[in-house]
């Protein structure tokens, strides 16, 4: 764990002294090495651990890595919808993955304590897993969607702040004729913050769904959130073309809320539920978790990929991109961008 955060404080302020834009050679290089990490965590622990807990750690990696690309896609709504400059986007991402990760912590330590002594929260857990899988696939659908250019907390809390109507670099306050104020980072930091607690929300029932050791769901966190920035360079415009990547996502929630549910039934004690005894329902393996969470993402992506819609909206991200950034001497009307 020592290393894990150790990495991430050097990766921090190799962000903080060098802001730039990444090539696509070095985030796909950083990438590479981060689920290499993974990876050999993974055999380490199928070494001294053995196949149990070494499989309930890649299911939830998995799992956890998935969620936090779909947190991904919500940061770059945000920093587009905010016009931050490409420079900084590593620092605003760098921030966004530290708060996921401190909440998660706190969502971790609240949880593995919750149950060991109300192993019944198994319940709601997993009826609140089933109601976001339900929303995603409701919203994917109807093609709304919940996420405002500014969480409505985010509006009040700024509302009553002198911000500045423009970025001064990285920096957090600047000076605008003579006086003091913040800059739209702040703004944008907050939003990411938001974020961050309600993605946190989703993703420590998912992951208590595969296991309850503490220190693999804490574990499981900090791999999926290693090398996240480095992965929003290094997808790019591809990332628009994930249209079913929410399905796939919402899949595996849904099972997953499942799986807690029969696990609940399975410890039952609740004088309500069978007399307070056991119900006698089937216990889904890790095995069988792992193979389902894999095969939804891979359908997913493939299915994104080839589908005549993924192309679609890759064609318009592109046109829209174009018109935000015209070539020279292009006189193409780019009022609509």
């Amino acid at each position: 764990m020592a290393v894990m955060l150790l990495i991430l404080a050097f990766d921090l302020i190799y962000v903080y002294k060098r802001p730039h834009v990444p090539s696509m050679k070095e985030a796909g290089l950083w990438v590479g090495f981060y689920v290499s990490l993974a990876l050999i965590f993974f055999g380490v622990m199928w070494i001294f651990a053995g196949q149990v807990d070494a499989t309930q750690f890649l299911a939830g990696w998995v799992t956890e890595y998935s969620l936090s690309v779909d947190n991904l896609f919500v940061f770059i709504v945000i920093m587009a919808n905010f016009s931050v400059p490409r420079k900084y986007q590593q620092e605003v991402l760098m921030v966004g993955i530290i708060i996921a990760l401190v909440l998660r912590g706190i969502f971790i330590l609240l949880g593995a304590v919750i149950i060991e002594r109300f192993i019944a929260v198994f319940f709601l857990f997993g009826a609140f897993l089933l109601w976001t899988a339900f929303k995603q696939i409701r919203d994917a659908v109807s093609g709304d969607s919940e996420e405002e250019d500014e969480p409505g907390l985010v509006k009040k809390i700024t509302a009553k702040l002198n911000v500045a109507p423009h970025f001064d670099g990285n920096k957090l306050r600047t000076t605008v004729n003579g006086k003091r104020m913040f800059t739209p980072m702040l703004t944008v930091i907050l939003a990411l913050g938001m974020t961050d607690l309600l993605f946190a929300l989703d993703s420590i029932p998912a992951i208590f769904g595969i296991t309850q050791s503490g220190f693999i769901v804490f574990a499981t966190n900090i791999f999926a959130l290693m090398g996240l920035r480095q992965l929003y360079f290094l997808l790019g415009g591809l990332m628009n073309r994930l249209v079913y990547l929410t399905h796939g996502i919402a899949v595996i929630l849904a099972f997953i809320g499942v799986k807690l549910i029969l696990h609940a039934l399975h410890e039952n004690s609740l004088p309500f539920i069978n007399g307070g005894q056991p119900v006698p329902v089937p216990d889904i393996s890790t095995n069988v978790s792992l193979l389902v969470i894999v095969a939804s993402l891979v359908i997913a992506v493939v299915a994104s990929l080839l589908s005549p819609r993924g192309r679609a909206v890759a064609r318009e991200a592109a046109a829209q991109a174009k018109g935000k950034n015209p070539e020279p001497g292009d006189d193409a009307n780019t009022s609509g961008a």
